[in-house]
């Protein structure tokens, strides 16, 4: 057998391992275009996006997580229609108060966020009512560090619920609102639950309901609060809305406490069928958490309306 070049052993040793000859190796291809990077760093940052997107409503966001108001805070709250449809009386702050109705209260809702408690009771804050629920689906995700927190500084606390007549029965919303956290305990520092009604918030102002629907929506919701819990319903309503959507009806002035909102010296006139208020919410513009009131009375009535 004649000798091979060294050229010839070695394409039969790499033909023999099945390798390709070196010259039939191709070069290297070329990086992929510019655009298909930008492409991909495209499509990565849309990843990016939906993982920072807000969740739907109710869900914790970064915001409640530390402690502050959501970023889309909520709109209805105590007293939160009033200025857009009743105009305040000057100046906007309670005049001379009555050395027996001198007692101060606040009220709060999410849009509060975590409240200073310890600052509101060192300025003499003796009493503190917190939005439990709205209709029949909404809860006041700070509700627990507005209710407790009150009551561990040594006030005086109860809870409201925000009507929506329109969308459910009084029974109903009722139920709801005594099932979260509108519930009343002989403690002698739990006030009873508030009915709040005023202007509606997103439509016609007596939610498309005639008078007789609206008082008869309040008494079921009356009714079925007091069955759940021992205790007549606070109402919280301005004169000019109850005589605009309830033809000012009289009938529960003898039994409900009455809770009015103006926003001036006095509390001015009186929805029929009550000869007293029991709670004035005078401001929206107080210290620390805005809405301000003074229960008419000593601090001693004030503990016997707890007490029931």
């Amino acid at each position: 057998m004649p000798e091979l070049r060294p050229d010839q052993a070695r394409r039969t040793h790499d033909t023999f391992r099945g390798a390709r000859p070196l010259s039939a190796v191709r070069p290297a291809r070329s990086l992929r275009p510019v655009r298909s990077v930008l492409s991909l760093l495209a499509f990565l940052a849309s990843l990016a996006l939906l993982v920072v997107l807000p969740g739907p409503a109710g869900a914790a966001t970064p915001d409640t997580a530390r402690g502050k108001p959501p970023t889309h805070p909520e709109r209805h709250w105590l007293g939160s229609t009033l200025r857009s449809h009743e105009k305040p009386a000057a100046p906007d702050g309670p005049g001379p108060i009555p050395p027996l109705a001198a007692v101060e209260g606040v009220d709060v809702s999410s849009h509060n966020g975590n409240v200073a408690w310890s600052t509101l009771w060192d300025s003499g804050v003796r009493f503190a009512y917190s939005k439990a629920t709205e209709g029949t689906s909404y809860t006041n995700p700070y509700f627990a560090q507005q209710y407790n927190g009150s009551y561990n500084v040594g006030m005086i606390r109860g809870a409201y619920h925000f009507a929506q007549p329109a969308s459910s029965s009084g029974a109903a919303q009722a139920d709801f609102f005594a099932s979260h956290g509108g519930g009343w305990s002989r403690d002698g520092k739990t006030l009873p639950g508030v009915l709040d009604l005023e202007w509606n918030p997103d439509g016609a102002d007596c939610y498309g309901m005639s008078a007789s629907q609206l008082v008869g929506w309040a008494k079921d919701f009356f009714t079925t609060y007091r069955a759940r819990t021992g205790r007549d319903a606070v109402l919280y309503t301005s004169t000019t809305w109850w005589k605009q959507c309830t033809g000012d009806y009289a009938g529960f002035g003898a039994v409900n406490p009455l809770w009015i909102p103006r926003y001036g010296a006095s509390a001015g006139e009186l929805p029929a069928g009550w000869g007293f208020h029991t709670i004035w919410q005078y401001t929206d513009t107080g210290p620390v958490v805005g809405d301000h009131n003074r229960f008419n009375g000593t601090y001693s009535r004030l503990q016997a309306l707890a007490n029931g």
